[in-house]
Parts: structure tokens; sequence; C-alpha cells
């Protein structure tokens, strides 16, 4: 569920905040990046990631960096604030942050559309579906919260996305007829804008080299990271040799996917079925 707003405002400007201070004290108590690095059981480089907001520090290493830098909590208690601050569950909160930063953002989904592409009468079934129980007051500041991870959008260069997309995607039929009309055409037009790339692993393509959610987000100034998720579940992966395993996964997908050209045409064809349906469903009436 949505967490409340910290003091600290929204976690881009908190963490960059965070980031400056930490700078500005190790500094102050002249330790060098690797110095600093050593006492706290993490690379120099990773303070440095840590200090231009490329990364977030988890609690414990804040707390190792308060008895380093003898800052009396100070860190800890930060860290804690931008956590709490989160309006996404705790095992997600990375993402959209990290979404911010990236170059480019590489989608596969299995079962729903990739948040970042979702309309907003899709995202809304998808909540409910998964929290049938959940008061509607809750449920608009969810869809808010992920319509509002679509603004990086709005840049027409960066991030790179490209999203593969497994037929049953296009082919589940969520939250009806119209609002999946709607969330085709919507993707069929990023395309066609030549904002995002999209391909659609069709139910020939054979057993799938991917069982789950993944996203790939690579970086100007930082290594890639790769994100997997389960039930209530997800894991944030940045060791090499994982992410390593996660391209290759994500290249095998995009082997086996129509080419994007008879993606967007399936896309489109899908979207004009759910149209019929839906002035089928009138004449009906």
């Amino acid at each position: 569920m949505a967490k409340g707003r910290g003091v600290f405002g929204q976690a881009r400007i908190g963490w960059e905040f965070f980031g400056a201070e930490l700078k500005r004290r190790r500094e102050a108590a002249g330790f060098t990046q690797d110095r600093l690095g050593n006492l706290v059981f993490c690379s120099g480089s990773y303070i440095g990631q840590i200090e231009t907001a490329i990364r977030k520090p988890q609690l414990d290493l804040a707390e190792r960096i308060d008895a380093a830098l003898g800052t009396d909590g100070f860190f800890g208690r930060m860290c804690r604030e931008l956590i709490d601050s989160s309006p996404y569950d705790d095992y997600f909160a990375d993402v959209p942050y990290l979404e911010g930063l990236a170059d480019t953002i590489r989608d596969y989904a299995p079962t729903f559309m990739p948040g970042l592409l979702q309309t907003a009468a899709y995202a809304r079934a998808v909540r409910i579906a998964g929290y049938p129980f959940t008061p509607e007051e809750e449920v608009g500041p969810w869809v808010a919260g992920r319509l509002a991870r679509q603004r990086i959008l709005e840049n027409p260069a960066k991030p790179e996305v490209w999203a593969i997309l497994d037929e049953s995607v296009i082919r589940r039929v969520v939250g009806g007829n119209v609002v999946m009309h709607e969330q085709l055409m919507h993707v069929a037009s990023l395309v066609e804008q030549r904002r995002i790339g999209m391909q659609v692993l069709p139910f020939t393509g054979g057993a799938c080299a991917l069982s789950g959610v993944l996203k790939i987000m690579t970086f100007e100034d930082a290594p890639p990271v790769a994100y997997s998720q389960g039930v209530v579940s997800g894991h944030l992966l940045d060791d090499p040799a994982l992410v390593a395993r996660c391209v290759k996964s994500y290249d095998l997908m995009r082997a086996a996917a129509l080419s994007p050209e008879e993606s967007l045409s399936l896309v489109q064809s899908a979207a004009e079925e759910y149209s019929n349906e839906c002035e089928r469903g009138v004449a009906e009436e």
C-alpha cells in the first residue's frame, strides 16, 4: 500500500540531498571515498555513486556511515525517512527512482502490460484484480502513482524503452473490451511516435527463456541493474554475473519474438477486435 510522504519530500530530491550531505561530511572528516568505503565495508566507487544519487544505501550501510563519520545517527534517520516517504511497496521502491536515471530500459511482461505503458483504466483494473477489497479511496492514489512514473516518457529521447510483451498480455481481457482497446491503441501510438520499441512473443514461439517479469536498466555512469518480480516480492540485481545472465535471457526472448513491424500489426489488429466486440455488445443491447 502507498506510504505517507516524509519531510525530505520526493524521493529523488531527498536522495540527492543525502548524497550531497555525505560528500560534505566525508570531506570535512578528511576521508577519501575509498577510505570511507573500507570503513563501512563497500567500495569507494559505491560511496561515489551514493554521493551522486546514482545508488541509494540500505539502512544498515547508512548506520555504518554514521558510526564512521561520527554523525550521531544523522544518515540513518534520513535513510529511514526517505524509505518511509516512498509511495511504493518496499521491494519495488528503488525501481521508479532508477527508471528516472536510466539511459535504457528493457521490459519483459508475461501477464500484464508493463507499468510504464499502462493506461489509467487498465492500471485500475490490475489493482482491483490483485486487491479486490481495497477501498476506492486507496485505488485512485495507487493508479496516480503508477501513472506518475510515465513522466519519463515525456522526454522524447531518454530513456530508450523497449518492451517485449507475451501474446497473453494482449489477449487477456483486463477491465473489459473498452479498456483493452484503449490500452492497445495507447501502446501502438507510442510505437508509431517512435517513443518506444515493442515486440510480441507469440504463442507459437515455444518455451520462454524467462518465466517472470524482468526489467533491465543501463546508466551513463553506473553499471546496469536488473529487476525481477514475483508474488508480492521483487529483487533488484546488480551483481555483474547475474545481470549478464538476465541480459542473455532477454536477448533470447527478442530473437524469438515477432519483428517490431509484425508486433505493431498484431497489437493494432487485436485493438480492432476489441473495438468490434464493443460495437457488437452495444448492438445486442
